[in-house]
């Protein structure tokens, strides 16, 4: 992709320093944990005692590479890019998400999140959340590299985030595969308006298509050492989230990202 570095997005909430601050209280990993358990204990969602109290902690000065910081500045262009986009589409319908950035662990209005979940976005607070290091897990394991595969992750959660503007997160939650299918369709609609302004290089393409297939529910499954079963998908097959994404791509309109309304193969 063609990019310029330069600083980072108002819109990134760094909290690779540490530090989980509640109250204006931080109470660590370990506390943490503990809240995790007795959430899994009790069914009950031990987290939100803390939400509305939730302060900023101390800002901590981040330890980082040159990559790592190349990667952050990498990760500002694409939301502000993405957003600017979507604020075209909707025009006042849309808002800015927050990009949470951190290392391992952390608290979300969804819950405790753990870097080996994966990013993912969180509707009750609006942010999407992210560890860097995800990016070398999907280079080496599932050997999906390049600045435009890092786009589409990106893209995707932000997808998301305007499912849940237009009301569609609150009206399908039953069809979960429905709902990951669209948000790679809304990434490539990102896609498409990045083509029109000509800032996509040779094999971008390719390198969505590759990142949005390497992470299909079959192929995760036959990773795993396991049989491939259809009704155990989440997000759906490797076929069906390069498809969509490909549909964004090549439409780049909202109506054309109806996989509620689909057959799906």
């Amino acid at each position: 992709m063609r990019w310029t570095p330069g600083g980072e997005s108002s819109d990134i909430e760094d909290r690779r320093g540490g530090g989980f601050g509640f109250g204006g209280m931080p109470i660590g990993i370990g506390g943490a944990i503990v809240l995790l358990v007795l959430s899994l204990i009790f069914g009950k969602n031990f987290f939100a005692i803390f939400e509305g109290a939730q302060t900023p902690t101390e800002s901590r000065p981040v330890e980082q590479t040159p990559g790592e910081s190349r990667e952050v500045q990498f990760v500002s262009f694409v939301l502000d890019d993405a957003q600017a986009t979507w604020e075209r589409v909707l025009g006042d319908r849309y808002r800015h998400a927050k990009l949470v950035l951190f290392r391992d662990a952390t608290t979300s209005g969804c819950g405790f999140a753990q870097a080996a979940s994966g990013p993912f976005y969180c509707s009750v607070d609006e942010k999407v959340y992210l560890d860097l290091a995800f990016f070398d897990e999907m280079r080496d394991r599932f050997a999906a590299s390049g600045d435009f595969a890092q786009a589409y992750v990106i893209t995707h959660e932000i997808g998301h985030h305007v499912q849940k503007l237009l009301g569609i997160v609150r009206r399908s939650r039953a069809d979960s595969v429905a709902l990951e299918l669209q948000a790679d369709c809304f990434a490539g609609i990102w896609g498409h308006s990045t083509a029109q302004r000509n800032i996509l290089e040779s094999g971008d393409i390719e390198e969505g298509l590759s990142a949005a297939a390497s992470v299909g529910d079959d192929r995760l499954q036959r990773m795993s050492g396991k049989r491939v079963n259809p009704d155990s998908f989440t997000h759906g097959s490797s076929r069906q989230r390069a498809m969509w994404f490909r549909r964004g791509l090549e439409s780049g309109r909202i109506e054309d990202c109806d996989t509620f309304g689909a057959v799906r193969e």
